[in-house]
């Protein structure tokens, strides 16, 4: 795809989960990125409105650059604003990539990821910020809670924002994908909100859609005396099977 169309769709993506009429991000709230090329990407500016983003409120920075502070145990504060600063491909830029950039540009390393987009929807931050944040991120309720966002997302407890995060969602990620062989479809992040992760906009939209709807569900469970999990064999049964795995892609 070319890097305008790449934006444009980035833009689109954006104003959707910043729609006013959707309770997922308001004000400054939120991130957005789409893949350009194996090393660049564009990443909202920081203290823009998704809701309002044009094609120039996204930065292009360089995945490589900004991922590499994350093995420098000494690095500070200001050495992560400088890194910032520094993987940006225009370094004549004066306005800060999000404070997010180094976890979306970690996730970039996976070549299934073209675009991601972090919210704060709110009943996904209900649960996020409640006793049953963990439960809430890990458990399934229904076959097309599976099916858009997979059989298990990936929980990060709450940890400092910026780089200390950016390490604990790099650890969980891989040991995600050790552990159960596939790339997640979301992370939720305790007392934070979630980040949906997809080969297209599109099933970026679908999954911040069904995590909304799905933890709407949820927290009226919780109202009528808790939820009643699917369980691990029916959840593999609804991820494996082919009519199931046709409408996965369909639908993406």
């Amino acid at each position: 795809m070319e890097k305008q169309a790449i934006l444009e769709e980035l833009v689109e993506l954006s104003h959707y989960l910043g729609d006013p009429g959707k309770p997922y991000a308001m004000i400054g709230e939120g991130n957005t990125s789409a893949r350009i090329d194996e090393d660049t990407f564009y990443i909202k500016a920081s203290g823009t409105c998704l809701g309002t983003m044009g094609p120039g409120d996204f930065l292009e920075v360089s995945i490589s650059k900004v991922t590499a502070i994350l093995d420098d145990p000494s690095a500070t504060d200001a050495d992560v604003t400088a890194n910032l600063r520094n993987s940006l491909i225009n370094p004549d830029e004066k306005r800060m990539p999000s404070v997010e950039t180094m976890m979306h540009a970690l996730l970039y390393k996976y070549p299934d990821y073209n675009f991601i987009g972090h919210t704060h929807p709110v009943s996904t931050n209900a649960l996020m910020c409640s006793i049953h944040a963990q439960e809430a991120a890990m458990g399934r309720l229904c076959p097309d809670h599976i099916v858009v966002l997979g059989h298990k997302s990936v929980f990060v407890p709450y940890v400092d924002p910026g780089l200390v995060l950016a390490r604990e969602v790099r650890a969980r990620v891989r040991h995600y994908v050790e552990e159960e062989g596939v790339r997640p479809k979301a992370m939720l992040l305790e007392s934070h909100g979630i980040f949906a992760l997809g080969p297209n906009a599109k099933s970026v939209k679908n999954i911040t859609d069904m995590g909304e709807k799905m933890h709407q569900v949820l927290v009226g469970a919780y109202s009528v005396g808790g939820p009643k999990w699917m369980t691990d064999a029916d959840i593999r049964r609804i991820d494996t099977r082919p009519d199931e795995l046709y409408r996965q892609k369909t639908i993406a």
